[in-house]
C-alpha cells in the first residue's frame, strides 16, 4: 500500500480539519464564560502563589478579603482551585445551607500518600462517604447533646487532677510552659479515659508521648504550604536518593512512628476487653458489639483505631488551647475575672467547685468563655470542604472540586458582627442573638463529639476561676504581653508564644477544698 495520500484521503482529511475547526469555534463562542469570585494577580502555570505569602493561611486569606473588598476569595494555585469564605453570612450559606454538596472533603497529598505520611482513614480526612458515615454514627452514639451526659463524671474527676496540678505551679516564677503542659496533659487524660478507658498518671506516659507527638507532626503535614508536594504532588515519585528529597525521610519516619504509636492504646483496650476488666470506654463499648454488616474484622479494627486517634486530636489540641487563651485573656482583662468570680461564688458559695450541671446558672462565665473562643479562636482556619457539584453563589460559579476554607480568624474579626473585635468584651455575648463563633465546624461537617467538648472547657474554666487568680506580673506592660499573642507557626491549632504572669491560689481555704475533692476521688 501506498504511503502517500491520494487526492480522496487528502479531501476527506481537510473536510475533517475544517469540521473540526468549526466545532472549536462554535464551542468556544458558546462556552459560558465562568465567573470566580474576587481574586489577587494571576500569573501562568502559578496561579495565585505569589499571594501566599509568608506566616499563618488565616492572616494571608482576611489580607487578601480585605484588599478585594469582599468577603469570599477565590484563589487558584497549581491547578487547585480554591475558594475562601471570610465572613459567618457565606459560611453559613454555603457550608450549612447547602450542606448535601459542601461537605466533601480534601486530603492532602501528604496525608493520603500511603508512601508518605498516611492519614487518609482519619475521621477528619474521609471523604462524605458510607466510611465517614460510620464513623459519625459511632460518634454521635455516645457523645451527642443527651449521651455524652454519661461522661460528665470524667469530666469533672479529671478537672479536680488539673486544679491539683495548677497548685504546684503556684511556685514558679514563669509558669507559661508548666501550665502549658498541665492543660495538655488534663484533656489528654480525659480523652484517653472516655475513648480507651485509661487514665495516664503524668506526661512521661508512653500513651500520652506517643499521641503527642502524632498530632505534633500531624497539625504540620496537614497544612497544604507546609510542604511542597501537596503542591507539587509528583514530587512524591522522586526518588529517595536524590539531593533534596530529605523531607520524605522525616515525613516516612514520622509515619513509622504513627503506625506504632497510634495501635498501642488500641491494642491495650482490646486485651482489657477480652480479659473482662475493661473500664468503661467508648472503645470498650463499641468492641463488645457484632460487627456491621459485611465489614470484616481487620476493617472494623483499622476504624476503630483511626476513629480513636481523630477523637484524641479533635478534643485535647483544641481545649487545651482555649485555656491558654483564656489565661491570656484573664492577665489582660483582670475586671473580667473578678466579675466572673463574682458571679461563681454568689451563685455556688464563696469557696466551692463548680460541677457542668450548674453550667446555667452562670451566665457571666459562659459568657467569658464565649468571648476567650471569639477572640482567639483555637482552630483559625477550619479544615477544608469540598463541592460535589457546580454550583453558583451570589453570580459567583462554584466548580465540581472546588476547595472550600471557613476562615473562622476573619469572621472573628468581622466589625459588623463584633464590634471592637480586638477587645476582650464579654458582655457582647448577653446579646442571645449574638452568633457564637464556629469553632466545631458547619453542617454535616460539624463535630458530633461539640457538647462533650463545650461541656469540657466549660467545668476546666469555671473551676480555674474558682480557685485561682491570674496577673500580670510587676512592671509589665499591657502592650508587651499582647504582642505576643500569635500564633508560634503555620499550624491547624493556633499556638500561643510564652507570656509571664503569675498564678496564684485564691486562699488557702481554696487549696484545702482542692485537696479534699481530689482525696474523695481516690
Amino acid at each position: 500500500m501506498s504511503s502517500t495520500l491520494t487526492s480522496t484521503d487528502g479531501r476527506v482529511v481537510t473536510y475533517v480539519a475544517l469540521t473540526l475547526s468549526a466545532l472549536g469555534l462554535i464551542w468556544r463562542a458558546t462556552r459560558r464564560k465562568v465567573v470566580n469570585p474576587p481574586s489577587p494577580p494571576s500569573w501562568p502555570l502559578i496561579g495565585n502563589l505569589l499571594s501566599m505569602t509568608s506566616g499563618p493561611e488565616y492572616l494571608t486569606y482576611k489580607r487578601i478579603g480585605e484588599d478585594l473588598k469582599s468577603d469570599i476569595i477565590f484563589l487558584e494555585i497549581l491547578g487547585n482551585k480554591i475558594i475562601v469564605l471570610n465572613s459567618m453570612r457565606a459560611a453559613s450559606d454555603l457550608l450549612e445551607q447547602r450542606s448535601a454538596i459542601y461537605s466533601d472533603r480534601i486530603c492532602p497529598p501528604v496525608l493520603k500518600d500511603p508512601e508518605l505520611y498516611d492519614w487518609s482513614g482519619s475521621t477528619g480526612m474521609l471523604g462524605y462517604n458510607d466510611v465517614w458515615r460510620h464513623h459519625r454514627r459511632m460518634i454521635s452514639k455516645f457523645l451527642g447533646l443527651r449521651e455524652s451526659a454519661q461522661f460528665h463524671r470524667i469530666q469533672e474527676r479529671q478537672t479536680r487532677s488539673l486544679l491539683q496540678r495548677l497548685m504546684g505551679a503556684t511556685s514558679k516564677a514563669q509558669p507559661f510552659e508548666d501550665v502549658k503542659q498541665i492543660f495538655l496533659l488534663s484533656m489528654a487524660s480525659t480523652m484517653f479515659e472516655l475513648i480507651y478507658g485509661y487514665r495516664p498518671q503524668s506526661e512521661r506516659d508512653p500513651f500520652f508521648q506517643g499521641f503527642q507527638e502524632i498530632l505534633e507532626h500531624g497539625m504540620d503535614v496537614i497544612m497544604f504550604t507546609n510542604f511542597y508536594v501537596n503542591l507539587f504532588p509528583a514530587l512524591a515519585r522522586v526518588p529517595d536518593w536524590v539531593p533534596g528529597t530529605g523531607w520524605k525521610r522525616t515525613i516516612q519516619r514520622w509515619r513509622d512512628h504513627k503506625a506504632q504509636a497510634s495501635v498501642a492504646p488500641f491494642e491495650w483496650v482490646k486485651t482489657q476487653v477480652s480479659a473482662g476488666i475493661a473500664q468503661p470506654s467508648l472503645l470498650g463499648s463499641l468492641l463488645e458489639e457484632d460487627l456491621p454488616s459485611g465489614l470484616a474484622l481487620e476493617e472494623r479494627d483499622y476504624r476503630l483505631k483511626e476513629l480513636g486517634l481523630a477523637l484524641y486530636g479533635g478534643g485535647t489540641e483544641s481545649s487545651a488551647g482555649i485555656l491558654m487563651s483564656f489565661v491570656a485573656a484573664m492577665i489582660l482583662n483582670p475586671e473580667a475575672q473578678a466579675k466572673a468570680q463574682l458571679e461563681l461564688d454568689t451563685v455556688l458559695g464563696p469557696c466551692c467547685l463548680p460541677t457542668i450541671a450548674d453550667r446555667e446558672r452562670l451566665p457571666y462565665v459562659n459568657n467569658l468563655i464565649s468571648e476567650v473562643i471569639r477572640w482567639r479562636p483555637a482552630l483559625p482556619t477550619a479544615l477544608p470542604h469540598v463541592c460535589l457539584e457546580d454550583d453558583k453563589y451570589r453570580g459567583y460559579d462554584i466548580l465540581k472540586g472546588t476547595i472550600i476554607f471557613g476562615n473562622v480568624w476573619s469572621m472573628s474579626r468581622d466589625e459588623t458582627v463584633y464590634p471592637n473585635p480586638e477587645s476582650f468584651d464579654p458582655e457582647r455575648f448577653s446579646d442571645s442573638q449574638l452568633p457564637q463563633i464556629p469553632v466545631f465546624g458547619w453542617g454535616r461537617r460539624r463535630c458530633p463529639g461539640a457538647p462533650f467538648g463545650e461541656a469540657s472547657v466549660f467545668v476546666s474554666i469555671a473551676s480555674i476561676l474558682a480557685t485561682f487568680t491570674f496577673s500580670s506580673v510587676k512592671d509589665s506592660k499591657r502592650g508587651e504581653i499582647d504582642a505576643k499573642l500569635e500564633n508560634t507557626s503555620n499550624a491547624l491549632f493556633l499556638e500561643l508564644k510564652p507570656f509571664d504572669y503569675k498564678l496564684n491560689l485564691r486562699s488557702e481555704s481554696h487549696g484545702e477544698l482542692i485537696r479534699k475533692s481530689c482525696e474523695a476521688d481516690q
